[in-house]
């Protein structure tokens, strides 16, 4: 198979965990949702776990690109306020149920967690102080992972209006001072 192809099925497997939630993943249902055969699919993916690694793995790759664009500028050039405020603004947009749902998954598989606890650390590490301008960037962290949450798990999806001053509002905490 192509790359191309490989993409496909994690994106397919992604799509069946959105509607099916992460126990209805199985190498089948993630096979006929991409349109392959179970032996294609395992042509790359032989387990459930190699599967499950893959998709972690393509996510948070999703993820960085996202989060990037959004910096504008190179990771090793900005600052941990510039990343956090990042991902604050893609975090209350792009965020979905398939990810809050391997990202949970993780927790109990050491080497899965360390794909998200990598992202994490990259975009939203967590303050390495008390000082209030830390304290904000961890609280619109924590807030963006609460709205993900919510969108996640509510089923109701916030007014427009509502989700852009939400997001104003982080973005604020994110800007307020200096930090180091």
């Amino acid at each position: 198979m192509r790359p191309s192809s490989r993409n496909l099925i994690l994106d397919a497997a992604v799509r069946v965990t959105e509607r099916e939630g992460i126990t209805g993943l199985t190498l089948e249902s993630a096979a006929e949702e991409a349109g392959v055969t179970k032996g294609g699919l395992m042509y790359h993916f032989r387990t459930r776990d190699e599967l499950l690694i893959a998709i972690h793995r393509h996510l948070t790759s999703a993820w960085d690109e996202q989060l990037s664009v959004e910096l504008g500028k190179p990771l090793a050039e900005a600052s941990t306020r510039e990343t956090i405020a990042a991902y604050t603004r893609v975090g209350a947009r792009v965020g979905t149920k398939a990810d809050l749902a391997f990202m949970i998954e993780s927790v109990s598989h050491p080497g899965l967690a360390q794909v998200w606890n990598e992202l994490m650390s990259r975009w939203a590490p967590l303050p390495e102080s008390v000082d209030p301008r830390d304290v904000d960037l961890l609280l619109a962290r924590m807030a963006v992972d609460g709205l993900w949450l919510y969108q996640a798990t509510y089923g109701a999806v916030l007014p427009e209006d509502v989700r852009a001053a939400l997001t104003e509002r982080l973005s604020t905490l994110c800007e307020e001072g200096d930090s180091p």
